[in-house]
This record gives C-alpha cells, structure tokens and sequence, in this order.
C-alpha cells in the first residue's frame, strides 16, 4: 500500500471522484481561527521549519509530553534544529494521531517533501524544508484560503485589522470574542455598556462573527451571553458557542508559561439543559454555531440544532479534530439534522501552515460519502452530491455567514 498518496483515505471510485473532482480545489473559509493579525502585516519570512511547526502549537507540545519529553526541547531554551530532533523522534511513532497526518501533509504541500518523519530522516527533512522560505501571506495564497476570521478581545485597538482592509488576497476579519466571567469586569462600572459600544467598533471594522468559550454556566455568564446574543442579532452577527473545556489543569505551568500551552482538557458537565434555556430565552437569535469539546454531546448538539432556526452544529473541535471524532460528528449530524448544510471544517490554529487540516477534513467527508453510496444508502446522483460536497467545503459557509466576498 502507498502512504499517503493522492487518494489517501478515499477507499472507493466514489471517494476519489467527489474528493479530486469538487473538493479538492476549493477555497477554503477559515471563519474560527488564532492567527496573529500582526504576523499577517508584518508578514516575516519564517526562520526555520521549528518557528513554522512548533512555535505556539500546544497539540504537537502535548505530544512531546506524552512522549517524556523534557521541557527543554519543548518551550525551554533548546535551539530550533534541537527542538525540530525531539519532535520528530515522538511524531515517528505517533501512530493513530491526526498530527502524524498534518505534518507529512504540511511536508508535501508546502515543501514538496515525500519523506516520512523518522530519526534517520530528520536531518534530510530539516534541509529540504530550509531550501524554501516562507511569509504568512504565502502560506495563505499558497492554500487558496478566502476568509479568516481571527480572535481578538474587546478592548483590542483592530489596528492590524485596519491595514488588512486592503489587502488583496484574502479577506481578514476580527471576530469578537468577549470574557464571560465576573472576576474580569469587577472594576468596571457598566460593562454591558462597554461591550455594546466596543461591538460597535468592531462591527466598523468588519467584524461579524463572534466567539464564546463557556466553560461553566454560573448565572453571570449566562446573563452576559444572552444579553450579548440579542446585539449580535441587531446586527447580523452570527454567535458561536465553544462549550465543554476544562482549562490550564496543571497549574504550576500555568503559571510558568501561561495559557494555552497544552494543558487543556475535556470536561465532563451536563450541558443541554443550559444550552435550551439560554437558546430558548433569547428573544432575538442571531445565526449560531453549537460546539462541544466533549464528542459525547453530539446528539445534544444535533438535536438542538433542530429547535430553532439558523443553529448549527459545528465541525468535530481540539481534542476531536481527528479522523475518528470528524467522522463521528458528521454521521450524528446526518442523523440527526441536515449535513448537507454543515458549514464545514475550521482550523481552530496559531499556524499559518496548518491549512492541509482542511484537505484531511475534506477527504474523510468525500470517503463517509463514498462509503454511503458503494453501500446502497445514497445513490450515485453527481449533481447532487457535487452540491453536498462543494456547499461542506466551502459554500454553505458563504451562505450561513453572509460576508460579501
């Protein structure tokens, strides 16, 4: 068998037509990420395959922990070629991990590198990545993306935002994603008024889409978010909902390195009863996106989604962004709701070479279908499953975001 070759995961004809023919070569809309707006305008050539890899990356840090891996090489004072050694020791082994996928797909796409990561390879890997360099605006055209939506706190000066206004290339946009906790806004005198004018400002400056991590559902935080959905609705906005984390669990680094450094978990609460009443309370919804970081709330999700108009289910999240959780979370959402409208896949990343995620997602959304259709579930309607495929990839989002391209 071939690793990783060009019909990688699509196991039937079905697969690999839906895949090379509609899928392939669609733009890519980026509507929840963690790209720096600074990088993008100063837009500095990468150093090394290290800075582009690890720099920030807590999914590939997590690994070197798992794999007893000292801190050193990690975020500690180790040099790149060092730290790119120690890395490519644990991801050679790293059987059953996505990061395995994204790396060798990152080295084909980006370095036209076909060599697997191993030990004996690292040296030859680290040269030919170092014969092509790299800014964050390359990598972006390079990977056909139309839309980024980054994450940036109200109180933010969009200063970077601001000269990405003409850029040519893709669109960039803020995204709104506010504190939700009372210990944040104690020294504040009226902070729903704040937040009110700081949505004003970002709405001038391109904003429509906001973000909310709700790790806990305390009578502050739920009272902020149903306030705040009722302005995203005055405006258009669509409102997403992060749901389920268990954040900075070891808090001896926490406090060495700060947050997301990699240690980040799944938690475990109870959470559709607090989804249907704040959904439910809420006079005006805006457009919603529903995420959960524990895989076990997809038919929560799924389920909910149904009640009211313009909510989705989000792509599978974190912890779940791999083959199996992706898998998972659309077939509940066929079941459940309407895939067909799913907008898609997100890269949730500080990486600016992280953008094969979305081919990987695209090939296994190609070969769920493919099997769907060799087994007599679906037939063989090209048009019809051209749409599907074409309105996952790209176009639904077009649609359920509203932002003129």
């Amino acid at each position: 068998m071939k690793f990783m070759d060009e019909n990688f995961l699509l196991k039937n004809e079905v697969a690999q037509t839906l895949f090379h023919k509609y899928a392939k070569n669609m733009p890519i809309y980026d509507y929840h990420c963690h790209l720096n707006p600074k990088e993008i305008v100063e837009n500095k050539p990468f150093k090394n395959i290290t800075e582009m890899w690890l720099k920030g990356d807590h999914y590939k840090w997590r690994l070197m922990r798992d794999n007893g891996i000292d801190e050193y090489y990690i975020t500690g004072d180790a040099d790149d070629y060092e730290k790119f050694e120690k890395f490519v020791s644990c991801v050679s082994r790293a059987i059953g991990n996505p990061i395995y996928h994204w790396c060798h797909l990152e080295l084909q796409r980006y370095f036209d590198c076909y060599d697997i990561l191993k030990e004996e390879n690292t040296k030859k890997i680290w040269d030919k990545c170092a014969e092509k360099t790299y800014t964050p605006k390359q990598l972006i055209e390079m990977s056909n993306v139309a839309v980024i939506c980054t994450t940036d706190a109200p109180g933010d000066s969009l200063e970077y935002h601001k000269i990405l206004k003409d850029y040519k290339g893709a669109k960039i946009l803020p995204a709104f994603r506010p504190n939700l906790t009372k210990e944040y806004y104690k020294d504040m005198e009226n902070p729903k008024k704040w937040l009110v004018e700081q949505i004003e400002y970002f709405h001038e400056n391109g904003c429509r889409i906001s973000d909310h991590g709700l790790d806990s559902f305390d009578e502050f935080s739920v009272d902020l978010l149903k306030f705040l959905a009722e302005e995203y609705a005055k405006k258009g906005w669509t409102m997403q909902l992060h749901i389920g984390a268990i954040r900075n669990n070891n808090k001896k680094m926490f406090e060495k390195l700060g947050a997301d450094t990699g240690f980040d978990s799944v938690n475990d609460i109870s959470i559709a009863q607090h989804v249907s009443d704040i959904l439910g309370s809420v006079e005006n919804l805006p457009k919603t996106i529903l995420y959960s970081l524990n895989n076990i709330h997809n038919s929560v999700m799924g389920t909910m989604t149904g009640n009211f108009r313009n909510v989705q289910q989000g792509s599978a999240w974190w912890f779940n962004d791999h083959y199996d959780g992706m898998r998972e979370q659309m077939k509940s959402l066929a079941n459940l709701g309407a895939l067909n409208k799913f907008v898609g896949m997100l890269t949730d990343s500080r990486s600016f070479l992280s953008y094969p995620r979305h081919e990987y997602f695209r090939r296994i959304l190609c070969g769920l279908i493919g099997e769907w259709v060799e087994a007599g579930h679906f037939p063989y309607d090209e048009e019809i499953l051209k749409e599907i495929v074409e309105g996952i990839c790209f176009n639904n989002a077009v649609e359920f975001f509203g932002i003129e391209l």
